[in-house]
């Protein structure tokens, strides 16, 4: 929960190439990108929210939780993917998931249980190698994995292009309003790097001050 080590630094880096950000960095002192819980649990928590309101996310993952947690009451819980394999698809269903999220959640489980997803080796990895590990998984694509870099790897350098608060904030701010392809995003946040986890986040935070914690 502790603020990353390289927060400060990012932040004062892209305020001086970025008079947008400038603001934003000075209109949200006192907060940061923050780790919530275990490897599986971020996953699971970012399936589950895929395509849906943060409410409507929110009172799903509750009831999943309840579901397969010793501890639903904990405001970030630590899930056992051997308790999720074991819940049957149709149960899983009553938490107000779909099929497909409840097949993609049972395959996740698998990953970890088996050891095809195995966090000790993920330091190793570059970006992009995660990236491709975590999209083997059904349910995962590439915004899935992205969140996760930014979200619990804490990764400093990852740019989400696909992800919508990000396409109309930087409309909003660099842009009149106007959305810019994904190639222009690229380009327009190139003097961002290696802190494009950090711009997203204040961007973020321009459209929603409460910071989404996974």
């Amino acid at each position: 929960m502790s603020k990353p080590d390289y927060w400060d630094e990012a932040t004062r880096g892209l305020s001086r190439v970025e008079p947008g950000l400038r603001r934003l960095v000075r209109a949200y002192p006192g907060i940061h990108l923050k780790r919530r819980s275990d490897p599986f649990t971020t996953l699971a928590r970012a399936i589950v929210g895929q395509q849906i309101s943060v409410k409507a996310a929110d009172a799903i993952w509750n009831r999943f939780v309840a579901r397969v947690s010793d501890a639903p009451t904990r405001k970030f819980p630590r899930l056992d993917p051997a308790r999720v394999i074991v819940v049957p698809l149709d149960e899983l269903r009553l938490c107000g998931l779909s099929q497909g999220k409840a097949s993609y959640l049972s395959d996740l489980a698998a990953h970890f249980a088996s050891g095809r997803l195995e966090p000790r080796r993920w330091k190793k990895l570059d970006d992009e190698a995660l990236i491709e590990a975590l999209v083997d998984v059904k349910g995962i694509g590439r915004w899935t994995a992205e969140m996760f870099l930014i979200f619990h790897e804490l990764r400093p350098d990852v740019l989400p292009v696909d992800d919508i608060g990000l396409q109309k904030a930087m409309a909003l701010h660099f842009n009149g309003g106007e959305r810019l392809t994904r190639a222009a995003m690229t380009a327009r946040a190139e003097s961002w790097r290696p802190w494009r986890s950090v711009a997203t986040w204040y961007l973020w935070r321009s459209l929603d001050p409460l910071p989404v914690e996974y």
